[in-house]
C-alpha cells in the first residue's frame, strides 16, 4: 500500500490537466505594471521635475504665462495638487502701481512707495 500512496501523490503533482491556464496572464499583468511605473518615472525625469515624486518638496508651475489660457499648478506638502485656471475674476482687473520692491543681497526685501512729486526725500 505504501507504493500506491506515493504513486498517487506524484500523479497529483505532475497532473498537467489541473494547472490553471490564467497563471501566465497574471505574470503578464505584473510585468505591465512594472513597465508602466518605470515609464512614469522616466517621463518625470525627462521633464527634470523630480520634485513631483518627492512628498516633502513644494513647487509652483506656471503654464503659458501672460496668455489668456494661463494655468498655475501648485504642489504643497501634505495637500493635494491644485490647478488654477486663470481668468479675469481670479488674476485680472484694474489697479494702480503702489511702489517698487527690491530684494537685497542678504535676502531682505525693501518696499519703496511711489512719490507724487509733492514730497521731498531727505
Amino acid at each position: 500500500m505504501r507504493k500506491r500512496t506515493r504513486y498517487n501523490r506524484r500523479r497529483l503533482i505532475d497532473n498537467e490537466d489541473e494547472q490553471n491556464p490564467l497563471t501566465g496572464v497574471a505574470n503578464l499583468f505584473d510585468i505591465a505594471m512594472v513597465f508602466s511605473v518605470a515609464l512614469l518615472v522616466a517621463l518625470v525625469m525627462s521633464y527634470q521635475l523630480p520634485e513631483l515624486l518627492s512628498p516633502t518638496d513644494d513647487m509652483t508651475i506656471i503654464k503659458n504665462p501672460g496668455q489668456p489660457d494661463m494655468k498655475i499648478i501648485i504642489k504643497e506638502e501634505g495637500r493635494p495638487i491644485e490647478v488654477l485656471n486663470m481668468t479675469d475674476q481670479i488674476g485680472g482687473g484694474t489697479g494702480e502701481a503702489l511702489g517698487t520692491a527690491y530684494k537685497l543681497a542678504d535676502g531682505r526685501v525693501v518696499y519703496v512707495p511711489e512719490s507724487d512729486g509733492n514730497e521731498s526725500i531727505n
